[in-house]
């Protein structure tokens, strides 16, 4: 019997004349822990499709090539196939039903049930759920990754760092599983978090389940993974074993760089700023967003700035943008160029020239049916006006101006895509993450709030992206609130960094300072702080 659970041989794929992937082939043991990583496009999620058996891949085509699963060659026609042959996935996008509780979803098509009279007579199919047996057992699954979470809270009340661990709980919960796949599962994850995953991913691995692990925190990859297989152009360019690999190795394999091309992310330099030039005041904030609620922020933020927020999960950093801009229900005082703003009105405070890149940006940021140009100009077309002709007195949408910024951004954000005119929906993650930050940068604000930017792109996207974020603060003056899980990215790009704990600002530091001080004040504890601190 063979030790391989996993055989992946000559797999090619193409979508139409597009051939995202060629002659791929790789292993993977029984109780072994892959990294597969790539930019975005590389052919990764394809892939991950294929052996998952995804419709799109039957529904394109089909893919070239052979699978073996288990020592048999297999070709799953759907995921329910795969699953029943002990493959789960974790996709990058949730696939939670929110109106279902925590352990509801956990358990769905594997509940608990409790035989009826009934259903003696009738079949399984009339038994009822038992209720705490299926709580029971999401407990378990979530204790077996660290977290509290209450199994009886729906998911539409979860932060989307919960919603993770509650995808991933869901496969671990599945019996007889082999092999789990999980894309980007730590994206959303603050460090604290993503290292009790790892910690439980390892666990699982050592029970005998094999873990293909997507992600684009290669720090993560070289500490978990056995063996690293990396994309480029939908071509495998290396597939070695864990051992003496470095960041910069990988991240060189990735893009196709050379050795005087490596990526770097060089921390902020200090910028001439006028102290008492307050572009926003924020006082006695409270925000009513289930997991992630502000009870009392108070800071201000210079004109020009790139103020960032960091934090845990659940201590309220994804809060205060999604309050100010009307989310969720918001109480205090925010001033704006010396205007209180009216808070809970969107439209009103978009006109401002206030603009937010949400985290969530299939549930919030994109019209997901709607072609790129649409995506990129809609919020400018709605708000401001732009993008509108007239002629004979009659309004019309101008789609050569609409489609020609837009083109503009597929450049410069380098959006891999077929043109303006694909539906948004069909990106891969990273590049859908573009187009949102693209979106915002068409209404040309004022001010800036953008959270999560990088969640899930590939390490060369995600210095184009943190470059063209400073570019446009620098060029235009446009003053940016950057809420972020990733501390180095923050420190590399803000002027100062605002800390939130339990609700509440715990204490603005130099992006400069030593790391150590910003995760004492994650943690609750008390620090010296930098003179400009509130």
């Amino acid at each position: 019997m063979t030790e391989n659970l996993l055989e992946v041989k000559n797999v090619s794929k193409s979508f139409g004349e597009n051939q995202v992937l060629k002659n791929v082939n790789f292993t993977l043991k029984k109780g072994e822990i892959l990294g597969l990583v790539g930019e975005n496009g590389a052919g990764k999620s394809t892939l991950m499709n294929i052996i998952f058996g995804m419709e799109v891949i039957s529904n394109t085509g089909g893919f070239n090539g052979e699978l073996y699963f288990d020592g048999e060659q297999k070709a799953f026609k759907n995921p329910i196939e795969a699953l029943k042959a002990g493959v789960g996935m974790v996709h990058q996008e949730f696939n939670l039903i929110p109106g279902f509780t925590v352990a509801e979803n956990i358990t769905l098509d594997m509940e608990k049930t409790t035989k009826t009279p009934i259903s003696a007579v009738f079949g399984k199919k009339l038994e009822t759920i038992d209720k705490k047996e299926n709580i029971k057992t999401a407990v378990d699954s979530l204790n077996k990754l660290g977290i509290e979470i209450s199994p009886e809270e729906y998911v539409r009340e979860m932060p989307v760092g919960h919603k993770q661990f509650i995808e991933i709980a869901r496969e671990i919960t599945r019996e007889d599983v082999k092999l789990i796949i999980m894309d980007e599962p730590t994206a959303v994850l603050t460090e604290s978090e993503a290292n009790s995953l790892m910690e439980s991913l390892q666990r699982l691995a050592g029970l005998g389940i094999s873990i293909i692990f997507i992600s684009h925190r290669l720090r993560e990859v070289l500490t978990i993974c056995d063996k690293v297989v990396v994309l480029r152009d939908g071509v495998v360019v290396e597939d070695r074993v864990n051992e003496n690999l470095s960041i910069e190795q990988i991240a060189n394999w990735m893009v196709g760089r050379g050795e005087n091309e490596k990526l770097n992310l060089a921390y902020k330099t200090d910028k001439n700023l006028n102290d008492n030039d307050i572009v926003m005041d924020v006082k006695h904030l409270w925000v009513d967003m289930p997991g992630e609620a502000c009870y009392d922020v108070n800071f201000s933020v210079r004109r020009g700035e790139i103020l960032g927020i960091a934090g845990l999960a659940g201590q309220g950093k994804l809060g205060i943008p999604n309050g100010i801009l009307g989310t969720y229900p918001v109480g205090g005082e925010v001033v704006f160029n010396g205007e209180k703003l009216e808070l809970g009105k969107t439209a009103s405070i978009l006109k401002k020239r206030i603009a937010f890149v949400s985290e969530d940006r299939r549930g919030v940021g994109l019209l997901l049916d709607e072609p790129i140009f649409w995506n990129i100009t809609f919020n400018a077309m709605q708000i401001q006006n732009k993008f509108i002709k007239n002629i004979l007195g009659l309004k019309f949408r101008d789609e050569d101006a609409m489609k020609k910024v837009s083109n503009s951004y597929i450049d410069s954000l380098a959006i891999k895509c077929t043109g303006p005119e694909q539906k948004a929906g069909n990106l891969s993650g990273g590049n859908q993450q573009k187009i949102c930050l693209a979106k915002a940068f068409a209404m040309e604000p004022e001010l800036l709030f953008v959270s999560e930017p990088t969640r899930g792109i590939d390490i060369g996207a995600k210095q184009l992206v943190l470059e063209s974020l400073e570019k446009f603060n620098s060029e235009n003056n446009t003053t940016i609130i950057m809420v972020s899980s990733e501390l180095e990215e923050l420190r590399s790009i803000c002027d100062r960094i605002a800390v939130i704990c339990e609700g509440k600002i715990a204490g603005i530091l130099s992006p400069k300072e030593d790391p150590a001080k910003f995760g004492l004040l994650m943690s609750g504890e008390s620090v010296e702080v930098c003179d400009c601190e509130q």
